[in-house]
């Protein structure tokens, strides 16, 4: 993967990444800017029925816990990232362990970043029905 990890965007989805990694939701909630968004995946979905994103520390916080504080653990397996302006969008798959099985979601994972380098928005366009379709056991 080709990557300038000088750029904002890109430096801020890897300290998300490395939080989520090592399950500090903390650090994961501090970097997002006070009226940062979570939308994963974008639209209604499990964790978002109504499809409007989690908006905010105490909505993001509260989607950690629904959505990753239930795993066991979160890689991700990014091919390559794309920066314009205060935005990257990595490409690939993020593999969840949970609960004995793999599930990988394929897609494609987007972090926009304000001047201070907080995230603005996550945003991961990924479908619930081929990641669902990938899940193996241990």
């Amino acid at each position: 993967m080709t990557t300038n990890t000088e750029h904002p965007a890109r430096v801020a989805g890897a300290a998300s990444q490395a939080a989520v990694r090592a399950k500090d939701k903390g650090a994961w909630v501090a970097l997002f800017a006070a009226d940062g968004i979570v939308e994963d995946p974008v639209g209604p979905s499990f964790f978002d029925p109504e499809g409007v994103g989690h908006r905010g520390a105490e909505a993001i916080a509260a989607f950690w816990d629904k959505a990753i504080a239930q795993t066991d653990s979160i890689e991700f397996l990014f091919d390559d990232s794309f920066a314009c302006g205060n935005e990257v969008a990595f490409t690939g798959r993020i593999r969840t362990t949970m609960g004995g099985h793999i599930i990988d979601a394929e897609g494609v994972f987007t972090y926009k970043v304000d001047s201070d380098g907080k995230i603005l928005a996550l945003r991961a366009f990924w479908e619930t029905e081929r990641a669902m379709a990938t899940m193996k056991p241990l």
